[in-house]
């Protein structure tokens, strides 16, 4: 008796849950929607106290992929500020993992700090974007971390054609189009 109370029990745990499954599979399995072809990075006359970084996405952004860049672009920033990206003090990249990693403190405190010191809001205008910033002090890594989330980004959720990073003018952007109507908008960082 209490195996079949206890398979008829197990019955309608396991019917419960397929009926979760199914109805969240959207939110637990996605299809790609990204890019197959690799962005595109490139440097126009990139300065890291004043530049603007551009995108241009293979299709204007929807809603979800632009809090997706943003949240990148944020998150991005706000490692930037705290000294995430400093390559001066890489010791535990930079040590051997055959044994125990070590952290220095007293190293790690006598290294000039790198912070990111200002960006700006992301401007979309159709399918290309913009956004201002001043890293402050020249640090390629805390690039190459940008890049490196902005690749899988591309690839997964939504095409980024190409990056470019610096130039005051972008082929396509009209800095005298200001209106929603037309295809602009402002996103906060």
């Amino acid at each position: 008796m209490i195996t079949s109370r206890g398979s008829g029990l197990q019955y309608l745990l396991q019917a419960k849950m397929e009926e979760r499954l199914r109805k969240k599979r959207s939110k637990i399995l996605h299809t790609k929607t990204g890019s197959a072809i690799p962005m595109k990075v490139t440097f126009n006359k990139f300065d890291f106290s004043n530049s603007y970084i551009w995108f241009e996405f293979y299709n204007a952004p929807l809603s979800n992929d632009i809090s997706l860049i943003c949240d990148t672009i944020r998150s991005w920033h706000i490692i930037g500020r705290l000294g995430g990206c400093n390559s001066m003090n890489m010791q535990l990249s930079q040590s051997p993992m055959d044994r125990r990693p070590s952290y220095d403190a007293i190293q790690g405190a006598n290294v000039t700090p790198t912070t990111f010191y200002n960006i700006g809001d992301l401007e979309i205008q159709d399918n290309l974007a913009r956004i201002w910033m001043d890293i402050g002090t020249s640090e390629p890594l805390l690039l190459d971390v940008l890049v490196n989330g902005l690749t899988q980004i591309s690839s997964d959720y939504i095409g980024i054609k190409q990056l470019v990073f610096g130039g005051s003018e972008f082929e396509n952007w009209k800095d005298n189009v200001t209106s929603e109507d037309a295809g602009y908008s402002v996103h906060k960082i």
